[in-house]
């Protein structure tokens, strides 16, 4: 499974393509959809560009998606970065009109296990971001069920990476939700091609990375997909 990551925390300094408008999120979903991905994960946007987790937000965007490209599944992020309390993030997940399909929460972040228990109860299937061999363990204390396994490599180089991975993979147990395996920087490209080999579900797009496998520059979100997809071949 090859997920599409639209923008992440990125603003349009760092690239010109990056979607920050629910049109735009929806626009560019349409765009990967075709290109072969199966699912995409965003950041909605407030009117000031700054990501959010209020219910009008996260309405605007996945009613949005979900109306270009009916039956893509979307996913958001519910990253501390965006509500720092973590009572707050519950009580913004428990606000929400229009329900995501899943969403992630890091499960080094305080209050995560609150904030998977709150989508669980609203029927949104929690993806756990696991970081760090730590954070296996910590995620193993939930008593919330999880859909799936979030493998995020956060160092940039690609050796530090791609050991983090083994480390992380090797600790998770037999019976763990099906696992996505992803990287960022200039551990993207090298990560996704380990989670290819390794069969395993994987992510692309400007959240994670700027440039083509190459080193050039990606013109958008569609073109990191389809270079992912024949990676993949």
């Amino acid at each position: 499974m090859l997920k599409a990551c639209l923008n992440g925390g990125r603003r349009r300094a760092e690239h010109a393509g990056v979607p920050i408008t629910a049109a735009e999120l929806a626009a560019d979903a349409v765009r990967c959809a075709a290109a072969g991905v199966a699912a995409v994960h965003v950041h909605p946007r407030d009117e000031t560009g700054d990501e959010s987790l209020a219910p009008a937000v996260i309405a605007e965007a996945v009613t949005a998606i979900r109306a270009a490209r009916p039956g893509l599944p979307v996913g958001v992020s519910t990253g501390a970065w965006i509500v720092p309390d973590p009572a707050a993030r519950v009580v913004a997940v428990r606000s929400w009109t229009t329900l995501p399909d899943f969403a992630s929460v890091n499960v080094h972040e305080p209050g995560a296990a609150a904030v998977a228990a709150a989508l669980h109860e609203r029927g949104v299937m929690v993806e756990a971001g696991i970081w760090t061999e730590a954070a296996v363990d910590a995620w193993r204390r939930w008593s919330v069920p999880v859909g799936r396994i979030l493998v995020e490599c956060m160092a940039e180089a690609p050796v530090t990476a791609l050991a983090d991975a083994d480390a992380i993979l090797a600790a998770l147990p037999a019976d763990a939700p099906p696992v996505l395996l992803h990287g960022e920087g200039p551990a993207a490209w090298p990560v996704l091609g380990a989670a290819v080999r390794r069969g395993l579900a994987t992510r692309v797009g400007l959240e994670d990375t700027l440039v083509l496998p190459d080193g050039s520059a990606a013109p958008g979100n569609a073109a990191l997909v389809t270079a992912a997809r024949h990676l993949g071949a």
